[in-house]
């Protein structure tokens, strides 16, 4: 198992942020305290290059952004202050996704402890996001003719509106979205299968509703190469998420992702997504149950 990380470009955020920027490191010494990934297991990412980012994104929105000329308010939907620091993290966050897309295929299965930046659209950021790195894998799979059709599985508490918006009209990447019905964004973009569940649902309607959900995905996508954006968010503790999963939810979740994806002998790739539960240790422990569920998945 091949995992791609990103947090060795540090971005320092003002006192009081709400984002989590410390859970990536922690994340991954956690999972090396746990044995559930080994150390040389582990890969620094490094940039994606323009030419890739730019198969998703508006040229003019990622000049500004590498340049440092955003708008104020195209800055303040991002959610970050700008830096040089957060376009290196920025760029390395989806090189982790690119790279992890290329050791599933070699291997079954890979995943960057970073990335799921599925608000971000081709001409703005938002949410936290700034490079769809869903996006520019997908389209990077179908430019290298190394996929014919991917499946993007969404199950984020948020939905993957920015990766709908930017796939609209590209039968060939199919979208699928299950979120929170009355969460962010307020304004929701219409993916290929959209599922929007109701505040305080738990483990065992979230996960009837997967089963039927993943069933009709995989059917009506046929797909060559699954994205996973596997969100935590979903946690009954999650201070953002609203919904009322419990950890062994989640790990169900998870596995049921994988299991789905290796009885048909597809590739998939993982991405982390958002988590952000009070105390964020209870985050972390749900990202590392998504590569204990992989683990597990992989003697199928």
């Amino acid at each position: 198992m091949r995992v791609f990380y990103c947090d060795h470009h540090e971005v320092r955020l003002p006192e009081g942020h709400r984002f989590p920027m410390a859970k990536y490191a922690r994340l991954r010494r956690r999972l090396i305290a746990t044995g559930v990934v080994r150390e040389d297991e582990l890969v620094p990412a490094e940039p994606a290059p323009l030419d890739v980012v730019l198969r998703a994104h508006d040229p003019e929105y990622v000049r500004r952004f590498v340049d440092g000329t955003l708008e104020p308010k195209a800055i303040a939907r991002i959610g970050f202050p700008w830096s040089r620091e957060l376009v290196q993290r920025s760029l390395a966050s989806v090189g982790a996704t690119l790279a992890a897309v290329e050791a599933a295929r070699a291997d079954g299965f890979s995943g960057s402890l970073a990335g799921g930046t599925h608000h971000a659209r081709r001409g703005e950021g938002s949410g936290f996001c700034v490079f769809n790195d869903l996006a520019i894998a997908a389209c990077e799979l179908l430019a290298r003719a190394h996929a014919r059709r991917v499946l993007v599985v969404d199950l984020d508490v948020h939905q993957g509106d920015g990766t709908a918006s930017i796939f609209a009209d590209d039968p060939r990447v199919f979208t699928f979205s299950m979120h929170g019905a009355k969460n962010f964004p307020g304004r929701k973009e219409t993916s290929d299968l959209d599922i929007a569940l109701d505040d305080d649902t738990s483990d065992d309607e979230y996960l009837e509703r997967l089963d039927d959900a993943l069933a009709r995905a995989f059917e009506a996508s046929r797909p060559d190469f699954v994205l996973y954006q596997g969100g935590v968010d979903p946690l009954v503790a999650d201070r953002l998420g609203r919904l009322a999963l419990s950890q062994e939810g989640l790990l169900e979740r998870d596995t049921r992702v994988f299991r789905e994806a290796r009885l048909r002998g597809l590739p998939i790739a993982a991405t982390l997504g958002g988590g952000y539960a009070e105390p964020i240790e209870l985050s972390i422990e749900a990202h590392v149950n998504t590569y204990r569920a992989a683990r597990s998945c992989s003697r199928i």
